[in-house]
Order: C-alpha cells, then structure tokens, then sequence
C-alpha cells in the first residue's frame, strides 16, 4: 500500500513564505506525476500544481511566480515553496501522485491535507 504524508502547513502573514512537503512510502517502484491541490472554505478543490517525472511542472495562473513545486525523485518527496503568501491562498493543501508500485500496478492516491492559513 502506499501512502503520501504532507507536511509544512501552518499559519503565516501575508507576503511570508511555507514549504510543503508529501513523502510518499510504501512499495514503490517510480511516481508518475505528482500534484498539489488546495480547497479554500466554500470552495471546490483547485489544481495548484503539477511536476512530471521529468520536472516539467506547470502551475495555476493564481500562483504563478509565486509558488514553486519540485521533487527529489531518490526521496520520493515532492515539495511546494510558497512565497508572497496572500489572505487567498488560506486553504487545506493536498498532495496527490499517480505511483507505479513495486507489482507495476498504479495507484492513484491522495495524501491526508495539511492546512495552510494567511492571516495578519
């Protein structure tokens, strides 16, 4: 079974940064693509970013220059830095991947939430 943990959320002030991280454990033989999406209070869950198993990432127009994903494919962690932090990027932050396991299977699987809040 594999498993994606995020962590790294907390509260900050706007214009302040926080780096997310989801490591991924379990039988794992590669991670396709691994994304980060948030859900704001009221709202539906929105795709935040995404990076390839080639790091070609690509990012939603809100947060572009701003935020910033990465992967260390040895660790099987993916991070998300986030800088410039405004009010509107308050929201629960998911990890999710799409990981081909040690049985060459693949597993869609999503990682528990971790709450990012920007407020003064």
């Amino acid at each position: 079974q594999v498993q994606l943990v995020e962590s790294g959320g907390g509260l900050v002030q706007p214009g302040g940064s926080l780096r997310l991280s989801c490591a991924a454990s379990g039988r794992i033989f590669s991670i396709n693509v691994m994304d980060w999406y948030r859900q704001a209070p009221g709202k539906e869950r929105e795709l935040v970013s995404q990076i390839n198993n080639k790091g070609m990432a690509n990012y939603a127009d809100s947060v572009k220059g701003r935020f910033t994903i990465s992967r260390d494919n040895t660790k099987n962690t993916g991070y998300l830095q986030m800088n410039s932090l405004r009010f509107e990027d308050t929201a629960v932050y998911y990890c999710h991947a799409v990981v081909q396991g040690a049985d060459r299977r693949y597993f869609d699987v999503w990682g528990q939430g971790t709450l990012v809040t920007v407020s003064s």
